[in-house]
């Protein structure tokens, strides 16, 4: 699988986002449209899965063919780039700004919310016939999906916003970790294994996602669910957002980053009086 050790990724991961932070405007929103358009994709897949099987499992472990594509391709998902970017300015890469990388994730923002709403619109329209008939089972399914994830959450009150925000954040601790595996090999095999793992354990758990709720909330929304696009961005989205920061930056980019990056001076061995005794004896 041609193992990359810890300490040469770490490396990687600011190089990665010293490149995200000077990509240009149109790379990046192509990059970030298409991201968003294949995960929203692979969502899609995995709750047509779900409802067709029954069983949760298999969507699950059938979900992480799309980040495995997008990432392969060289797109770009907001979880990613919320761990990766900071690590260049943290690291002193020249010309890394601030702005710069606020710049980089709203571009990646908005590209992965056009690229999943044109998901949930195509769809949408496969769902109801052209929006002609009632949604198929897998639509319900989807606008059952929004209603519990927005409404649930405001009804439980502070409660409700602590969970989803521990959600969130438990969400991109999962997701980032896929992506900084994809770093420890230089094979495909090796990569998509890596990946996998963890993205599956997100997706099986139900954290949440900023990136796949771009695509599961609108998708309610024209598919019948009983709320409304404020319950989505409070109750959803931007708690959401926050915590795939908190989550991604703080366990995964930040803790690579101090203990194999900056690793600290090994501890030195200081001999015991009585084994320097008997060593003189």
């Amino acid at each position: 699988m041609s193992y990359v050790a810890p300490q040469e990724f770490a490396t990687k991961m600011i190089d990665a986002g010293e490149s995200k932070v000077f990509m240009s405007t149109k790379d990046t929103l192509i990059r970030a449209y298409m991201a968003g358009a294949i995960l929203a994709l692979a969502a899609a897949f995995a709750v047509t899965v779900t409802v067709n099987t029954g069983n949760p499992l298999i969507g699950a472990l059938l979900f992480p063919v799309g980040f495995c594509m997008l990432y392969l391709m060289g797109f770009d998902l907001l979880t990613g780039v919320f761990t990766l970017a900071p690590l260049a300015l943290i690291a002193k890469r020249p010309g890394v700004t601030v702005g710069g990388i606020l710049r980089n994730w709203g571009l990646v923002f908005i590209g992965n919310f056009a690229g999943a709403m044109t998901t949930a619109v195509f769809m949408a329209i496969i769902f109801t016939m052209g929006f002609s008939e009632a949604p198929n089972a897998v639509g319900q399914k989807i606008g059952v999906i929004g209603e519990s994830r927005t409404l649930g959450y405001a009804a439980a009150g502070a409660s409700g916003m602590l969970t989803l925000f521990i959600r969130a954040v438990m969400c991109n601790w999962m997701v980032s970790t896929g992506v900084i595996a994809a770093m420890m090999s230089t094979s495909v095999s090796g990569k998509v294994i890596a990946m996998w793992m963890p993205i599956l354990i997100f997706f099986y758990l139900g954290f949440e996602h900023s990136i796949v709720n771009m695509f599961l909330f609108p998708s309610g929304i024209m598919l019948g669910g009983q709320f409304t696009w404020a319950d989505y961005f409070i109750w959803n989205e931007i708690p959401t957002v926050i915590g795939n920061l908190v989550g991604g930056l703080t366990f995964v980019g930040g803790m690579i980053y101090a203990t194999h990056y900056r690793t600290s001076p090994s501890r030195k061995v200081t001999e015991k009086p009585a084994a320097r005794l008997v060593a003189a004896e």
